[in-house]
C-alpha cells in the first residue's frame, strides 16, 4: 500500500505530492512575486528583511537559501556576503529557479551566486557545508518535513544556524477568523486574476492550514539536532520565523 500525505486538503499518495507541488510552481512562476505583493500588501519583504537581519551573515560566509525561488533573499545574502563569500539559491522547481536565476543576473548579481536544483529532503551538498541555511515560505511545500530538517542539520556548519520563515497560526481568534476568510476567497480570486490560476492559490491557502504550528515546527528543529531552537511571531502569528543552531 502506498503510503499517504496531505496536498493541500486532499490526501493523496506520497509519491505523487512532489510532481502535484511542482505543477503549482510551475504555473505561478512568472508572476510569483507580483502576486506576493499583491497578496500580503507589501509586508512580505518586511518579514524578509526582519528574517535576513536574524541570520547573522557577515561577509565571507556560505549561505544556502533553499527553496529561493525568485532570489529576493539571495540577492540580500550575496551582497552580504561579498566577493569573498558564496550564496547557493537552490529550488526543486526549475521553473522558479529559471526565474531567479534570470533576475539575479540581470541584477548583475553573478560573482559570488550558484544555483542548484535540488530537493530539502536529499540536499546534494557535503557535511558541514554553510554558515546559514535558510528556507522562506517552502517547507510547507516539503512532503516529508522532518526529514528535510535533518538534511539541513546535516549541511550546517558547527556553530552555524537554520532560519525558517513561514505562515503559521494567528494567536488572536478574530485574527484567525479575518485571515481564514482571506484566505480562502480573496486569494484564489487574486490567482485568477493575476496569474489565471486559482487552483494554485487555493492549495497554498490549504498548505497553510496543513503546516505544523509553531510549537510542532519547534520541537521538529530540535528533534532534528538543532539546538536554542525559538520563534518569534510576525503580523499576530500569521507568519513565524524560527531559529536554531548546531552547536
Amino acid at each position: 500500500m502506498n503510503d499517504k500525505t496531505h496536498f493541500g486538503y486532499q490526501t493523496v499518495d506520497t509519491e505523487k505530492k512532489k510532481a502535484m507541488v511542482g505543477a503549482v510552481f510551475d504555473s505561478v512562476a512568472d508572476r510569483y512575486d507580483v502576486m506576493n505583493d499583491v497578496m500580503s500588501m507589501g509586508i512580505h519583504r518586511l518579514w524578509k528583511r526582519f528574517a535576513i537581519n536574524q541570520t547573522g551573515v557577515r561577509y565571507g560566509q556560505s549561505v544556502l537559501d533553499l527553496a529561493g525561488g525568485t532570489g529576493d533573499l539571495a540577492a540580500k545574502f550575496s551582497r552580504r556576503v561579498g566577493s569573498d563569500g558564496t550564496v547557493v539559491l537552490a529550488d526543486i522547481n526549475e521553473s522558479m529557479l529559471s526565474v531567479g536565476r534570470d533576475r539575479l543576473i540581470d541584477e548583475g548579481l553573478v560573482d559570488n551566486i550558484h544555483y542548484t536544483l535540488a530537493d530539502a529532503e536529499e540536499l546534494p551538498f557535503a557535511d558541514n557545508s554553510f554558515h546559514c541555511v535558510t528556507i522562506a515560505f517552502g517547507l510547507r511545500n516539503v512532503t516529508d518535513k522532518q526529514r528535510a530538517l535533518q538534511s539541513m542539520f546535516r549541511v550546517v556548519k558547527p556553530g552555524g544556524r537554520l532560519l525558517v520563515l513561514e505562515f503559521s497560526k494567528p494567536v488572536l481568534p478574530l485574527l484567525s477568523k479575518a485571515y481564514d476568510a482571506y484566505s480562502f476567497t480573496a486569494l484564489p480570486a487574486l490567482g485568477r486574476l493575476i496569474v489565471g490560476d486559482a487552483d494554485s492559490y487555493r492549495y497554498l491557502a490549504e498548505s497553510i492550514r496543513q503546516h505544523p504550528d509553531q510549537e510542532t515546527l519547534l520541537g521538529m528543529m530540535e528533534k532534528a539536532g538543532f539546538e536554542r531552537c525559538d520563534y518569534h511571531n510576525m503580523t499576530g502569528g500569521i507568519v513565524a520565523l524560527h531559529k536554531g543552531i548546531k552547536l
